[in-house]
């Protein structure tokens, strides 16, 4: 049976806000071998930890629709750019990815890369959504730097930064330690909401969480809830500004 690289779940609402999510999963296809442990795949150079729990419960319990991807970010990474030096990390955090050494980059590209694209066209085509929720997450500090990193959730962007300043805003008047382009700026880092979003002038926020805030059930329910708020919150402040 073919592997699917992505999943969607939820019934469109068109003109609705809708969620994406590059990086929930951890799993390895059978044809693939990484060679690195079930524990590294754990990690957050695994997948974006809490993730796709936030993205579920914002089906279920808020009625969004949502597009996730079902591999993890090491056998091919969907949010780059398909000539991105880390579409295929060999080392990722300091820790060797020994599988991906001389792996076939077209064959990765053709059998999940291009099909997890090709379907997120179609479905945001079809969903004309109103928002774009884009949801990652990130480690509280990185193993081979060390830097702490004390935003509890950021926005990130690139030109079109309509959406993510109304956002902000939004996160911060909930108490929360807010990040503009942070911990990484959108400027570099927006492969899929550079493609299937600022591309065709529709409105995103591209979210990172910090992961040990997500990492449990009572976590992902808070932030689902404030995410879903804060959605409602800047569609409406975007049909305000005309």
């Amino acid at each position: 049976m073919t592997f699917t690289p992505y999943r969607q779940i939820g019934t469109l609402s068109r003109g609705g806000i809708v969620a994406v999510c590059d990086h929930a999963s951890n799993h390895v296809p059978d044809n693939i071998e990484l060679g690195v442990t079930p524990a590294v795949l754990d990690k957050h150079v695994g997948w974006d930890i809490g993730t796709a729990g936030v993205v579920e419960r914002l089906v279920r319990r808020h009625g969004m629709a949502a597009h996730l991807a079902t591999l993890s970010r090491l056998v091919i990474d969907l949010h780059r750019e398909e000539d991105s030096q880390g579409l295929i990390p060999a080392t990722s955090d300091g820790i060797l990815i020994p599988g991906n050494i001389g792996a076939d980059r077209e064959a990765r590209l053709q059998a999940w890369h291009r099909p997890y694209h090709a379907a997120l066209t179609t479905w945001l085509d079809e969903a004309d959504p109103a928002l774009i929720l884009s949801v990652h997450s990130f480690t509280p500090q990185l193993e081979d730097k060390g830097e702490p990193r004390p935003w509890e959730i950021a926005l990130l962007y690139n030109e079109d930064d309509r959406a993510a300043q109304h956002a902000i805003k939004y996160f911060a008047d909930q108490g929360l330690v807010v990040g503009e382009n942070e911990p990484y700026s959108g400027r570099q880092l927006n492969a899929t909401m550079n493609r299937h979003a600022e591309a065709h002038g529709r409105p995103y926020c591209a979210i990172e969480i910090r992961n040990d805030l997500i990492a449990n059930e009572q976590g992902q329910a808070r932030f689902a809830k404030l995410l879903a708020q804060m959605g409602e919150t800047v569609v409406h402040a975007l049909a305000q500004d005309g």
